[in-house]
């Protein structure tokens, strides 16, 4: 059985309305600030974890002219534990540009929206059609996963071809009438089968409202969908840490480059071995190894080896390439400060 993409479209608004999730915080509003504070939590982060932060962040800045107005550190310090921190930094820069281009308002077309930091072709499309009713398309990971499978596109992704043409299908099979309410239910609609129903393992088709049209449902491989075979393989990699701490309990800290693993957040000084770390202990001082542990990237595993070290501060120099951006803190101090979770829960623990 097939149906016409103006019927897709109306199964999923329906099954939305009576069985999708509609009371979430971000939900049931149009304004900009928030859905964009939420698509950005959003992305690679499960609702229940982005919960507390969107609550957190809201109360602190509750519109996006706060947000630009408010320094760097305290963003990442609000985000840290949240992951994927260049999301923090262009979150930031984002509001900037709304407030210093667009007079605070954010702008409402897709290719606007999508030319700001840290907004892409789908954040841009969820933003646009959940607080102005256009009609535009989504294709995060979950959608990704629900079109391939109920259309049977057997494209591989990792083809820049076949990725458009499916972004071409995902624009086909938008609804046409009432846009204004049928555009956000549909969207959400979308995220919904792919976050409860269309699941990578074990999909539960026969809750799913569109089992009657899916290819994969039919064909009985629903686990062959998306096709991709480019694949990320995953790497290891091993850091020493070295918690120096001084006479009055602060510790010394430095913030990480504007690239690569953690950038721009406050970490101790970071060496690729112990005897490059003991390199830089001044004679007499004494250290003691930490259990080590490791945390988990996207792609890379990153083996952490902290060595807490005590002794005179004097004469200490700054490991990193910003010196400006290094110092000592107090525990008071560094509560405040953009620091990855890893690093965070071991401070914590000193």
């Amino acid at each position: 059985m097939s149906a016409r993409p103006d019927q897709i479209a109306a199964q999923v608004v329906r099954w939305q309305a009576e069985h999708g999730r509609n009371q979430l915080p971000w939900q049931n509003t149009r304004d900009a600030y928030r859905v964009w504070l939420s698509e950005i939590m959003l992305q690679q982060t499960q609702v229940a974890t982005v919960l507390d932060y969107y609550a957190r962040f809201l109360a602190r800045f509750p519109d996006v002219r706060q947000l630009a107005a408010a320094p760097q550190d305290e963003v990442l310090a609000l985000w840290s534990g949240l992951g994927y921190y260049s999301r923090a930094r262009n979150l930031h820069r984002c509001a900037q540009i709304v407030v210093g281009t667009h007079g605070g308002e954010f702008p409402r077309t897709v290719p606007e929206l999508a030319a700001l930091p840290g907004i892409g072709r789908s954040t841009a499309g969820a933003i646009a059609a959940f607080c102005f009713g256009v009609r535009a398309p989504i294709l995060d990971a979950n959608v990704r996963r629900v079109l391939t499978r109920v259309l049977g596109f057997a494209a591989d992704l990792a083809q820049a071809g076949s990725e458009r043409e499916l972004w071409n299908l995902a624009d086909a099979l938008l609804p046409h009438d009432d846009l204004d309410s049928a555009m956000p239910r549909y969207t959400q609609g979308l995220m919904d089968l792919g976050a409860g129903i269309c699941l990578p393992r074990k999909p539960s088709c026969m809750l799913c409202p569109l089992q009657e049209v899916c290819v994969a449902q039919r064909n009985g491989n629903p686990q062959d969908y998306p096709v991709r075979t480019r694949k990320l393989k995953r790497s290891a990699q091993a850091w020493w840490l070295l918690l120096r701490r001084d006479d009055a309990g602060r510790l010394w800290l430095e913030r990480r480059p504007p690239a690569g693993i953690w950038a721009g957040l406050y970490c101790p000084p970071v060496y690729d071995s112990r005897a490059a770390l003991d390199a830089t202990l001044p004679a007499g001082d004494c250290s003691e190894d930490l259990p080590a542990f490791t945390h988990v990237l996207t792609h890379r595993d990153l083996h952490l080896h902290p060595v807490l070290a005590s002794g005179q501060a004097l004469g200490l120099k700054p490991h990193c390439a910003e010196p400006s951006a290094a110092g000592w803190f107090s525990p008071q101090q560094w509560q405040g400060l953009g620091l990855p979770a890893p690093v965070r829960k071991l401070l914590d623990a000193l």
